[in-house]
C-alpha cells in the first residue's frame, strides 16, 4: 500500500576514513608532499536550476531531487505571482518548465510571458526542459498547435509511449533508455514544430516528446511524479480521472510499482545528457 504522505528523501553523500599512521605523518612536517589530486584543476560548483512552478503550492517532485542530488540549487520562481525570469542563462545550468491546471491557449499574462522567454534558451542554446503544459509553450513558442483532443479525451494515468526512429538513434547516443509506459496527466496535445523532431510518440495525442537544437526538449509524460503527489493530483483532480480515456485512481498508484523503476532510470540517463558540460568530454590536464 502507498502511503500517500510519505516521499523519498535524499541521498546522503558518501564518506571516506582516511587512515595515516605516525610516520607518515612526521614526513608530512618536514616535507610537505603534494597530493596528485591538487594537481587537477579545481572544478566550479554547479550553476542553479531555474525551476518555473505555476501554482503555489507545486513541487519539482523527482526531477528536484535529483537535480540537488547532482549538487545543483534549485532558483524556484513562479511568474504566475509575480517572479521575473532572466534575461539570460549564463547563470543557470538549465531550466525546466513544469505543468499546471492552465493552457498554453490560455490569455494570461503569465503565459504568454513564459512562452516568450523560452526564446532565450533556444537563442542560447542552453539546457532547457518543458513538461507537460512547459512542452506545450515550448511548441507554441515554436510555431505549432497547441489543441484539445477531438472526443474531449484525456490522458490520465500510465500510458504506452513509442519511440520514433529518431527517439531511437538520440537515446543510443544520449546514453538513456525510453520507458514503455509513462505517467500522464493532461487533456491537450501538440503538433511537432517546424525545425523540431518528434522522438516519441502515444495513442490519443500522437506527438509525446520533442526536440529542438541541442539540449532543447519537450515531453507530455510526468517523470517528476512522487506517490505522494500522485495522491494529490488524483484526489484534488479527481474529476479528471472520470473523463473519457482516462484511468481510475486505484489503477494509477498499480501502475506505479510497475512502471516506475523504467521511469526513473530513464530520468537519471536524461538528466546526466541534459547537464553534460561539452568540457566534460575532454581529459583534465595535470
Amino acid at each position: 500500500m502507498v502511503v500517500c504522505t510519505s516521499s523519498s528523501p535524499d541521498r546522503a553523500p558518501a564518506t571516506e576514513n582516511l587512515a595515516m599512521n605516525d610516520q607518515s605523518l612526521r614526513f608530512r612536517a618536514a616535507r610537505p608532499t603534494r597530493s596528485p589530486l591538487a594537481a587537477r584543476r579545481t572544478l566550479p560548483a554547479p550553476k542553479p536550476v531555474l525551476i518555473v512552478l505555476h501554482q503555489e503550492h507545486s513541487t519539482p517532485g523527482r526531477v528536484g531531487r535529483l537535480l540537488q542530488a547532482r549538487g545543483h540549487a534549485l532558483d524556484i520562481r513562479k511568474p504566475r505571482y509575480g517572479d521575473p525570469l532572466p534575461q539570460t542563462m549564463r547563470g543557470h545550468a538549465g531550466a525546466v518548465i513544469f505543468g499546471g491546471p492552465m493552457g498554453a491557449n490560455d490569455s494570461d499574462d503569465f503565459i504568454k510571458t513564459e512562452i516568450d522567454w523560452i526564446g532565450t534558451c533556444l537563442k542560447e542554446d542552453a539546457p532547457f526542459l518543458g513538461i507537460c503544459l512547459g512542452a506545450q509553450m515550448m511548441a507554441r513558442h515554436l510555431g505549432a498547435r497547441v489543441y484539445t483532443h477531438g472526443e474531449g479525451r484525456a490522458e490520465v494515468g500510465y500510458y504506452r509511449l513509442d519511440q520514433t526512429e529518431a527517439g531511437h538513434c538520440h537515446a543510443n547516443e544520449a546514453g538513456f533508455a525510453w520507458p514503455g509506459t509513462v505517467y500522464q496527466w493532461h487533456r491537450d496535445g501538440f503538433d511537432c514544430p517546424s525545425g523540431a523532431e518528434c522522438l516519441a510518440t502515444g495513442g490519443d495525442f500522437p506527438v509525446q516528446a520533442i526536440r529542438a537544437g541541442s539540449k532543447v526538449y519537450g515531453i507530455q509524460f510526468h517523470p517528476e511524479v512522487t506517490p505522494a503527489m500522485m495522491c494529490r493530483w488524483s484526489i484534488r483532480g479527481h474529476e479528471r480521472t472520470l473523463m473519457p480515456g482516462a484511468q481510475l485512481r486505484h489503477l494509477h498508484l498499480e501502475g506505479w510499482y510497475q512502471y516506475d523503476p523504467a521511469i526513473r532510470a530513464w530520468l537519471d540517463g536524461f538528466l546526466d545528457h541534459w547537464l553534460k558540460q561539452p568540457a566534460e568530454t575532454a581529459p583534465i590536464q595535470s
